[in-house]
Formats: C-alpha cells, structure tokens, sequence
C-alpha cells in the first residue's frame, strides 16, 4: 500500500533561535519513499542535514523572529503487515553483544538505570530471559502506569513514572526501555505520530433501533484473532461508557459472525432485534448499563 505523510508545526520566535529538527522519515525507511517528505520552511531559510550518533537524520537552521512554519509532505511504500512474532528469541550474553549496541544498555536522562535496577531484578530475574523476559516488562509497565494527560511534565523520568505509577505514552517507553537495559537487554526509544489514517467517522441514520443511543463496533488484524484482544477493549470502552452515564450502547453484529458475537456476550449485551430490516443479514444487539 502507499499511505501519504507529512506534518506542519509553527513556532513564533521573540528572536533569531538555532533549532535542531529531527522530523520526517527515517533512513532506514529512504528505500520505501516514493515521495521524500523533506523538511520545508516558510520563510525559507538554509538547512543543513547530518546524521547524529543513533542514526537519525537531522535538520539545522536558524529561525528568524516571528512566525516560522516547519513543514513536509510525502507517500511512502508499506507493506501493512506486522511485525513479526519470535517468542523464542533468545538473549545473549552480554559480552556477546555488537559494540554498536552497548550505548543502548547505558541510563540516561530519561532512563534512570541506577534508580531502577535492583527493583529490575527483583520483578524479572527469576524469569525466563529472551523475548519472554522483554514480554513480561512490557506486561508489567503496562499495568503498572495508569494513563492521563495531567500527568504528563517534560522533566519527568521512568524512576519517576514508576513512583507514581502514572504517566502519558512516554513513561510506558521510558519504563519499559529502562528496565530493558537494567537486565542487559540493549533497547533504545523511538516515537512517531499516528495520524487519521483507517478511523472511520460514521453516523447511523434512519436505522430501526437507534434512538440517539451510543454505537460501538470493533475490527482487528487476523493476527490478532483468538487472543481476547476484542473483549479486553470492548469491556473497557462501554465500563468508560457506563462511567460517562451513556445508559444503552448498540452494536450491529452480521450473523455469520460468531467470534464477535461471543464479544459481546462476554460484555453483557444481548440481541434486541433480528434481523434488522435495513440489514437483514445482522442482528441488533444492545446493552444498558
């Protein structure tokens, strides 16, 4: 598939501001660009890339005062797939380890190793080492930090998000990242924005069964089948729902769907109407709070 990027960013300078961008799409990606999406100013000013020591590809410039608008756009070749599974990737030792990957075992500003490994230890030295290992942290920050944009701060560090057990997106990374290299597992940080693309905006209308009540609907990659994947956020999203004082939620499930027919029922909605006269091959289900 071909997916279009880009970005757009504006800054207003009291002053002339040396700025270092790192944006656009990474070298390890070059070969799949059908159109680059190379950095563009306006006002235009001169730019000068390099490569910094972890391989990103940089921007130089200086802004002038007022207004300066940071902006690219471009179509990159993806095969859509995902990343592959290998649950019996091993680990290796460390001194067999490329050098080129020692930096990543390193703390840092963010990564504060020292705080953090003997709490690393404890949690995951009995485990089995290899991908299992890397899966049991990721489980573990996953249900250790609670989500919420009031907890975000610039200054706030993974001993930090660990402490107060909250945090936005980057404390999940910055956590998991350093408990990673506090077990001698090289992991290194990488971020990247989501866009609109494959979000459905859709409103039913004249549709028997729908007065006003909420809809939800669910869709995953076959890769994803059979996991409980669908069932863990379906009942997290109508316990929102109930939260919010929604009442009644419907979903529209296709007979021959079984799977997510199973879902819902997990989730405590029942059949309302069936068929549906505007679409007969579903059925209406329905679930009040």
């Amino acid at each position: 598939m071909k997916i279009r990027i880009g970005y757009e960013i504006v800054y207003d300078f009291p002053q002339p501001t040396p700025m270092i961008a790192i944006l656009g799409t990474h070298p390890s990606r070059a070969g799949d660009l059908v159109e680059p999406d190379s950095l563009k100013t306006d006002p235009d000013v001169p730019i000068t890339r390099y490569r910094d020591g972890f391989g990103n590809l940089c921007s130089r410039l200086l802004a002038p005062p007022g207004q300066v608008r940071l902006f690219g756009k471009g179509i990159i070749r993806d095969s859509g797939k995902p990343e592959k599974i290998v649950p019996s990737a091993p680990q290796h030792a460390v001194e067999d380890l490329p050098s080129d990957t020692l930096i990543y075992l390193l703390g840092s500003r963010y990564c504060d190793t020292d705080q953090l490994s003997e709490i690393a230890w404890t949690l995951f030295g009995k485990g089995p080492p290899g991908w299992a290992r890397v899966q049991a942290i990721c489980d573990y920050v996953h249900n250790h930090i609670t989500f919420g944009y009031e907890h975000a701060r610039p200054t706030k560090t993974a001993w930090e998000a660990f402490s107060e057990g909250n945090g936005v997106c980057r404390d999940y990374a910055h956590l998991a990242i350093a408990f990673c290299r506090c077990m001698n597992i090289p992991a290194r940080y990488c971020t990247a924005y989501l866009g609109d693309i494959g979000f459905l905006e859709a409103r039913r209308t004249g549709v028997e069964g729908f007065n006003g009540d909420p809809e939800i609907g669910w869709t995953l990659n076959t890769f994803a089948h059979g996991k409980g994947y669908a069932s863990e956020a379906v009942a997290a999203v109508v316990a929102w729902g109930d939260a919010q004082g929604l009442g009644e939620i419907r979903a529209i499930i296709d007979h021959d769907n079984k799977a997510s027919a199973r879902v819902a029922q997990k989730c405590g909605f029942s059949v309302m109407l069936d068929p549906i006269p505007e679409f007969p091959e579903s059925a209406l289900w329905s679930r009040r709070a």
